[in-house]
């Protein structure tokens, strides 16, 4: 990166402040979208993972991983230096192409706020809330950062050498979310009740509009990656709206022809579908192939979530079926998609690109895939060694949002609608006696 003695470019400016924003409401969206996909017990322990990340990750990534993911390359291609810590260097002044150096770096930030948020649903209704405070800021620096280094850094190995493309993070956000989100929830073993015990979500409306959320933040997160108001973003925007409409209808189609119904959560489950395998391919595919890479993801995602039951891995939020599974599609379909008047040079295998671009996708795909599970996993089991990873049995049973929150989502459930709660996990606020 340099920082070059220029002026920013006030549209380039204005566009990426929207967009920084847009993509910071992702996270909320993502609380809200995964909090209704939990049972009633465990819903503002869901939500608390995901504000919590956003807070944790900004600490971090002002500390270190801003320099470490952007500063210029220290280790052959792995990893930034420490040129920048404390965003030390980083005036008002300072340039990153048209926009300000400090917006660039707030920009990137909310990208590793949302990534961590991803992995929680992986592990919901049964992670220890302490552990997950430990786990976010070690996984942030050891896993997230490396790997937006290598895609997006100066000097990173996949953008300069392997010449692999990923316009806006299928790579260290899609992949690196649901490689880590596999290990996780392997490290944690499955839920009390898995596959035996209804776990349907409790709340479809809060589903719903946390996919609207999502997909309205979405237009930051791959438009905005442009870094500029200009066409690519108009191109990558248009590109983000088409490929979550065809995922959406793909995941319904399957659902009427598999199961005779299509539902709210496939609905949702489908947009979203589409918008990850989008995000790494809208800066290189046409609409034509916008449109099939969301209907690619929104089909085989359909098919990949109830992968869960088979292999035996409890994926509570289907973070693996989603995000795993669409980022790799989204990844892999450049090397089919991609035209040269979308990446100014590389084309795709349907393009007369041949295969050649098509290996270094799948090349980056192993490898950062292979890097986000061992890590996540090591870190996992260090976490659970020390100070445990999992709630207790009780505190499942009873439910995260009591016993470790004291608090309840719908007090109904306090005021004599379900089983007795003790005094010692409601809060002062919830001791009212029952009205008759």
């Amino acid at each position: 990166m340099t920082l070059a003695a220029a002026s920013a470019d006030t549209g380039d400016t204005a566009w990426l402040l929207a967009a920084t924003a847009l993509v910071l409401l992702m996270t909320p969206g993502l609380a809200l979208f995964y909090g209704g996909m939990v049972r009633t017990k465990s819903v503002l322990n869901m939500l608390m993972m995901s504000f919590v990340s956003i807070a944790l990750v900004t600490v971090v990534w002002l500390a270190a991983g801003y320099s470490l993911a952007f500063g210029e390359d220290a280790v052959g291609g792995l990893i930034g230096g420490l040129d920048h810590v404390g965003m030390s260097g980083l005036g008002p002044d300072s340039v990153q192409g048209t926009v300000p150096t400090v917006l660039f770096a707030t920009f990137q930030l909310t990208f590793a706020i949302v990534t961590a948020a991803l992995v929680s649903g992986a592990v919901a209704d049964r992670a220890k809330f302490a552990a997950w405070l430990v786990f976010v800021p070690v996984w942030a620096l050891l896993v997230y950062v490396p790997v937006a280094h290598w895609v997006w850094g100066p000097g990173g190995w996949i953008l300069e050498r392997l010449g692999a493309m990923d316009f806006a993070g299928g790579l260290p956000v899609e992949i690196v979310s649901g490689a880590s989100g596999l290990a996780l929830c392997l490290v944690l073993g499955p839920r009390m009740g898995f596959k035996k015990d209804a776990m349907r979500p409790h709340n479809l409306p809060m589903v719903m509009l946390g996919a609207g959320l999502l997909w309205f933040g979405w237009f930051g997160f791959n438009a905005g990656s442009a870094l500029g108001a200009n066409g690519l973003a108009a191109a990558a925007f248009l590109n983000t709206l088409a490929a979550g409409c065809t995922g959406l209808l793909g995941w319904l189609f399957v659902e009427q022809k598999r199961d005779g119904h299509p539902t709210t959560l496939g609905a949702a489950s489908g947009a979203v579908a589409g918008l990850v395998a989008i995000t790494p391919s809208c800066g290189s595919v046409s609409l034509l192939g916008a449109l099939a890479v969301g209907l690619a993801a929104g089909t085989v995602c359909s098919y990949a979530v109830s992968w869960k039951f088979k292999l035996n891995y409890d994926d509570s939020l289907d973070v693996v079926g989603v995000h795993l599974v669409g980022g790799v599609i989204g990844t892999l379909l450049i090397g089919v998609f991609a035209v040269e008047s979308m990446t100014g040079g590389a084309e795709g295998l349907l393009y007369g690109g041949g295969l050649a671009q098509l290996g270094k996708q799948l090349l980056a795909v192993v490898v950062v895939a292979a890097y986000a599970f061992g890590v996540t996993y090591g870190i996992g089991k260090l976490i659970d060694a020390t100070m445990g990873l999992r709630a207790t049995e009780e505190q499942e049973q009873t439910g995260l949002d009591l016993t470790v929150h004291a608090e309840s989502a719908y007090d109904h459930g306090v005021l004599g609608h379900g089983a007795p709660v003790s005094s010692s996990v409601v809060s002062p606020a919830q001791k009212v006696t029952p009205q008759a």
